[in-house]
């Protein structure tokens, strides 16, 4: 009887005990914070369930999580610059060249041969020993065919008007140097130290005409060069320019002759470097015929550039200031000195 008793309680104690278990496990307050979808998607899946197929569900939480940000809006393309020229049918410029001027290379084959980079029918436009007041008509002309050339200014030219060198920058064009004076450099009466300074000095008046460096562009007077400065040349990494075709311009009787003259040259060699003067008459009252005779026969202008300007040398712009007892470089604009108060 005992023995039955006792087992009865047992049981109803077990039963109790059993349920109060379920009831704790199976209330709201007692069970397991939720997971948020973050952490989730950061705990590793199951064996198992990385086994399984995905459910859609799954996929659609994953691609939530994953899914990349907006991309930003396209940034339109560049657009070419349109061509400013008002002339359908110029002559414009075929295309541009940067020279590096490292160690001075030499260009125009009556003396430098080692660089032959223009192709058949295509022409270099060169011009010497501007500025001078028939400067502005050879850049009318030049405008007028959207075309670019490269001048070899003389110093003191540079001196007597710098106004109009500014306007051959301010169109375009490469400007490099011709000597200070127009010195004939192979002249036994010019010692080395003279010859440095012809040529510093010409860069010096350049740059001071302009208030920013030239190009390292470099012709002879006369094409007479010398070994020695020819080496000086070169260690300034400035770029020696020769001719393919000479226009005589300057003892030419006439436009028609100086027109003559390059054709005819530039007829049989078929392309190169041609040689002009700005300060030629002849030359400026030729150029916008010459200019349509070069589209017509088919050649095209390569214009060329500097990959750096030159540095010029302190020394040389100190001299050049003193020798002129003028600044290097105006303070104030002319518009703010001379003033038009009737017309």
């Amino acid at each position: 009887m005992r023995n039955a008793l006792g087992l009865m309680l047992a049981s109803v104690v077990t039963a109790l005990v059993i349920t109060g278990v379920w009831f704790w496990t199976s209330s709201p307050q007692a069970a397991a914070p939720p997971q948020t979808v973050a952490a989730r998607a950061a705990e590793p899946l199951p064996a198992s369930a990385a086994a399984r197929p995905a459910l859609k569900d799954d996929v659609e939480i994953t691609a939530s999580l994953t899914k990349p940000a907006p991309a930003p809006a396209p940034v339109p393309a560049a657009q070419p610059m349109r061509s400013t020229c008002a002339n359908p049918d110029a002559l414009g410029v075929s295309r541009t060249v940067v020279i590096d001027t490292t160690g001075g290379p030499g260009f125009g084959f009556l003396q430098y041969k080692q660089f032959d980079f223009l192709t058949d029918k295509e022409v270099v436009l060169t011009f010497d020993d501007g500025p001078w007041p028939t400067t502005p008509a050879v850049l009318k002309a030049l405008a007028d065919e959207c075309t670019k050339a490269l001048f070899f200014p003389v110093g003191k030219h540079t001196t007597y008007h710098p106004e109009i060198l500014k306007q051959v920058a301010a169109a375009g064009h490469t400007i490099g140097s011709h000597t200070w004076s127009h010195a004939h450099l192979d002249s036994k009466k010019l010692t080395e130290a003279q010859v440095r300074e012809e040529i510093e000095k010409g860069f010096s008046a350049v740059k001071m005409a302009l208030g920013t460096a030239p190009a390292p562009f470099f012709r002879f007077p006369g094409l007479a060069h010398t070994q020695p400065a020819l080496g000086y040349l070169a260690s300034r990494n400035i770029s020696m320019f020769s001719v393919d075709v000479d226009s005589n311009d300057f003892k030419s009787s006439g436009p028609d002759q100086v027109i003559q003259n390059v054709m005819t040259k530039l007829d049989k060699q078929g392309k190169g470097v041609i040689l002009m003067h700005d300060l030629q008459k002849n030359t400026a009252l030729a150029l916008p015929t010459l200019l349509r005779r070069l589209k017509a026969g088919g050649y095209k202008v390569v214009q060329m550039k500097a990959k750096e300007q030159l540095e010029t040398l302190p020394e040389y712009d100190a001299m050049l200031v003193k020798d002129q007892k003028m600044p290097a470089v105006a303070s104030r604009p002319i518009s703010s000195v001379v003033q038009t108060v009737s017309q």
